[in-house]
This record gives C-alpha cells, structure tokens and sequence, in this order.
C-alpha cells in the first residue's frame, strides 16, 4: 500500500533559512519538491554530480582507470604469448642460439606448413604432423611451389614459457598494486562519497527554493508522510528560527512521491514493481497483486518441487552469506520464496527432478491424491490437459482482477462518470463470466439465464456506448465505444492466450528433465558398475543444472511479460511515480 503524505509549505526568513535546512535535514522525514528549472543549468550541482559519477565508478572498480589499464594490457600480453606457444609448439624444443648460428655459418633454413597428402620427401625434413598437415624445414633456398605455405616462425616454446613467467610476474604485480590502492584509498572514497552526496542534497533544496518579499523571505515545499507529521511539527515548533509553514493534503496536480508500504512477503516483490516504475500517488500499489501472481506464475514455469526444495537451499545459502553470487546480493529471501512455491505447484504437478509422482508404483496413494492429475477425467478436462486449463482459468482471473482494480481506482480518481465504460466491460466481462458458470452448472435455467444476458448486456451497454465520455455528443460516444469493442474483442483473447506459456514451459521443464533421467538410465544399464554409476550421475546432475538455469531464466522472463504487459494494461498502471525521498543525512 502507498504511505498517505502531507504537503507542507515552509516561509522562513532568508536570515535563518540555512538554521531552518540544518533542522530540516535532522529530522529527515520531508522530501523536497523538485522544481524543473534551474538544476541542470547550476554549475557547482553539475560539478557535485559529476564528482560523485567518479566516486562511484572508482568504488566499483577499485581503483582508477590507469592501473587497470595496465592491468589489461599484460593480460592482453599473456594471452597473446599463449597464443603464440600453441603456434609454435609443432616445432618442438629448440634453441634460438643455435639457429642463429647455423644462420651465421651459411645454412638457412626455412619452414613451411602443408597438407599430409601433398607433402613430398625432396622438398625439406619433415619436423611434425598435426591436424593432418606436415610441419617441414629446408635448408639452403627457399621452396617454390604453390602448395606449401610458409610458417611464421618466432621464439622457442621454452623461450615463450620464460616469456610468460615474467609476465605473469607483472601480472601479480599489477594486482597487487590495484589491491593496495583500494586498501589505502575504499575507506576515504566511500567516506568522500557520503559527504559529496549529503553537498548534492544540500544544493538540489537550495536550489529548489523560492524567493519573496524581494528576497527577504524563502519559500520551500515538501512532503512528509502523515504517521511522521506529529514528530516534524513538534520539532519546527521548537525552533528559534522564523518560521511559518502550513499543511494540507496533495491535490492531484502536486508530484507526490510515494513510499510503500507492504508487509514481509509484499515487500521482497517492490524490486519487480520498481522495474516497471513506482506507482502515482492516487494510484494502487500493484505489489500486493503482482506477489503472490508472480509467485504462482514462477512456480508454474518451473514445474517441479525437486527443484523448488534447490532454490530453498540456494537462497537460504545467500542469504545467510554462505554463497556469494553478485548478481543475487540481497535476494536470498525471494529466492527461497520462489522455491517454497515450486516445491508445493510442483509436488501437486507431481514431479521431482524430472520423476512423475502420479505414475510412480512406489510414491504413496494418499500422496496423490491432492495432484492436478485427478481433477477431470485421468487429467484432462474435456479434451484438453487439465494443466493447460488451468493455466488459461489462472489468465481469466488475473485479468477479471485487472479490470476490477481499474474500475475501482480510476472511480477514486476521477469519479465515477468518468469512468463509465471501465464499469461497462467489467459488468459484461465478469457478469458474463459468472452467468455462465451458474447456467453451466444449472443453477440457473435457460429462463433465468436469457433474462441475466439481456440485464448485464443493456447495463454494460450504456456505460460502452451512451456514458463513456459524459457531456460529449452521444454520436461521438457510440463511435468510440465501437472503436474501444474493437480493441477489447481483439486484445483480451489475445490477452488470455499468453497464458499458455506458464502451461508449455512446465511442460517443456518436466519433459526436459525426465529426459535427462532416461539418458542417465541408458547409460546406467541393466548390470551397473563404477563406470556406469560415474557416467549416470554426471549426465543427471549436468542435465538437472542445465534445466533448473534454463527453467528458471523463462519462469522469470515470462512472469514479469504477463504482469507488465497483460496486467498492467488492463488494471490501467501507469507506474510513472516518484519514491519518496526525504532531506536528510
């Protein structure tokens, strides 16, 4: 949920405007109104940002730009000199003296590369063969034909490999340099960095305020969230400084920033939200929806509760530091979120690490029992997988609660006869939607049902067509409402259908794994032994890897696609708003 706000207007006088910032900033609790103009244009900002971009960058590195640098040149050095000890290796050992002094003594020698089956004894001695050419030398003058290629002929392997000692020399020497660069420096740069940061805040306030009564007063505006208001108004009261502010509640027009807040398990799903974009102030906090949806969607990809109980154990290992994997710094706890979900859709799925439950002699009856696969008929509904209906009954709803949330929201905004058509289709989608479940199951008769039809259609109707834009011409009305039937008959089909996937790729996962399964199997045999046990558990455990990483790429990809594009569409997010940020150190 979104935190309501205060807006506070402050009048100071110019004199005690600095006193006034300093007690503002301790009490950390109000986000300044951001003007437009005047931040990109004021140098010393620009200076300040462009400050804290190096401070950043520095931190992140370790050090600066030159030592690493230096750093990639010897690697680029020792990577250039393996590859030339991998050319030069089909001559062998030799020694760069001694060819000189051959050189020296009237005999040279020159070498040549060919294919096998070209290679002819009179042209030179032979040195090597490798990848089916011939490696040859002759001595004297050089050959003149069109099949044998000269050779690039450089140092010896044991000249390369002294080559690569001392460079790897420098390498440790770069490295430890970087390393005690960053041990005498990290602590003054993330102290700098606080510091520029706190100077940054300073300046956008300052920047931010407004001047009056010919400079004489300062004007600044800002938001506190209402459970902080009794504290902040407590500590201005106090203040020697003079002072008058007044509070009021954010008008639609005012950009007030958001602060959420959700409970333990809403909260480890804001980073999803935050990558679409925060929510407007009057709008609804898409998080407590999006969670649990996202949750179901990932588990219903990932298909299998062997590779739920995984993700337990991989997040319960980052989180408690024991696994260190950048990308997944802080995320332990969704980690293992995600996990528990997988473990209980896969277990009633029926699968485990690629084994099926349901067809399992040996896993218990009264296990199965709770499985998908006993909804329907032997697991399917109608002619279709019961996995794939419910997977398009899980579309149907996400969507219907879409359409919910915007007429409801849309209402709060901006009244309901503005929102009208928003009512309209969701009268007709999900009246419709629940009639024909009462008829199908005969709680209604055909009377009651053609009556029900005709009642929702005429209501839906009006809102569609008459209502949707109330004080415009009628004409014009009903034309939109056509244009907005086109669209809505399209998309929402369309809509539904995309939740199929959640359907395919568990059943590509499930497959995916039972064949890794069998191929370990095959390779196992009738009469194992530790050659074929060593060759089972290589192929299931590389397989189960390769899956659960495949896996667990799409049941985050497509998720996020059914939540950003399907959902939010029809609960009209517009996720364009601002975290709130309050002044202070």
């Amino acid at each position: 949920m979104i935190t309501p706000m205060k807006k506070y207007t402050f009048l100071v006088f110019h004199k005690d405007y600095e006193a006034f910032l300093s007690e503002l900033r301790e009490a950390g609790v109000v986000h300044v109104t951001q003007r437009a103009a005047g931040l990109a244009e004021d140098a010393d900002l620009q200076a300040l940002i462009a400050r804290r971009a190096e401070l950043k960058h520095l931190l992140q590195q370790g050090c600066p730009d030159q030592l690493i640098q230096d750093r990639n040149d010897i690697e680029t050095r020792i990577k250039a000199t393996l590859k030339e000890a991998e050319h030069m290796a089909v001559w062998g050992e030799f020694s760069s003296e001694t060819l000189a002094r051959l050189k020296e003594a009237g005999y040279t020698l020159y070498y040549y590369t060919c294919p096998k089956k070209a290679f002819k004894e009179e042209w030179g001695f032979e040195v090597s063969e490798a990848d089916k050419n011939v490696y040859f030398v002759t001595v004297g003058e050089p050959l003149e034909n069109d099949i044998a290629t000269a050779f690039r002929f450089t140092k010896s392997n044991a000249e390369l490999q002294l080559d690569l000692e001392g460079l790897n020399g420098l390498l440790a020497a770069a490295n430890a340099r970087i390393e005690a660069w960053k041990l005498a420096n990290e602590d003054a740069l993330k102290k700098e960095l606080v510091e520029v940061e706190q100077q940054i805040d300073w300046k956008q306030v300052t920047l931010n305020t407004e001047s009056t009564a010919e400079g004489s007063l300062c004007v600044l505006e800002g938001f506190c969230p209402v459970d902080e208001t009794p504290a902040l108004e407590t500590k201005l009261q106090a203040l020697s400084a003079a002072l008058y502010y007044e509070s009021e509640d954010p008008s639609p027009e005012d950009a007030t920033p958001i602060k959420l807040h959700n409970n333990w398990f809403s909260k480890l799903f804001e980073p999803l939200t935050g990558m679409y974009g925060w929510p407007n102030y009057g709008e609804f906090d898409p998080t407590p929806i999006l969670g649990p949806f996202f949750l179901l969607f990932f588990a219903l990809c990932i298909g299998d509760a062997g590779y739920g109980l995984l993700l337990i154990l991989i997040g319960a290992l980052i989180h408690k530091g024991k696994l260190k994997i950048e990308m997944f710094d802080g995320l332990g706890p969704i980690i293992m979120a995600l996990g528990v979900g997988c473990t209980i859709v896969g277990y009633l799925m029926g699968t485990f690490f690629g084994i099926n439950l349901y067809a399992a002699e040996w896993f218990p009856e009264a296990a199965k029992s709770v499985m998908f696969n006993n909804l329907g008929t032997n697991g399917k509904i109608g002619e279709y997988d019961v996995m794939m209906v419910l997977a398009l009954a899980i579309g149907v709803v996400h969507i219907c609660l879409a359409m919910v949330i915007k007429a409801l929201c849309y209402t709060k905004r901006f009244g309901f006869k503005e929102t009208a058509s928003a009512w309209g289709w969701l009268t007709l989608i999900l009246g419709g939607l629940i009639i024909a479940v009462l008829a199908v199951t005969e709680v209604f008769s055909p009377e009651v049902t053609r009556i029900a039809l005709i009642a929702v259609g005429a209501v839906s109707a009006l809102g569609i067509f008459i209502f949707n834009k109330p004080g415009r011409n009628p004409l014009i009305n009903i034309g939109a409402g056509l244009w907005d039937t086109y669209q809505m008959a399209t998309g929402i089909l369309g809509d539904v259908l995309s939740y199929i996937r959640l359907y395919a790729l568990g059943l590509a996962g499930g497959m995916l794994g039972a064949a890794f399964n069998n191929l370990g199997t095959m390779v196992l045999g009738e009469s194992p032994n530790v050659g074929t046990w060593i060759g089972f558990i290589l192929i299931v455990v590389f397989g189960h890897v390769l899956n659960l990483l495949m896996a667990c790429l799409g049941a985050f990809v497509h998720p996020l696609r059914l939540t950003f594009v399907e959902y939010f569409k029809n609960s009209g997010y517009e996720g364009s708003g601002k975290l709130y940020r309050p002044f202070k150190k």
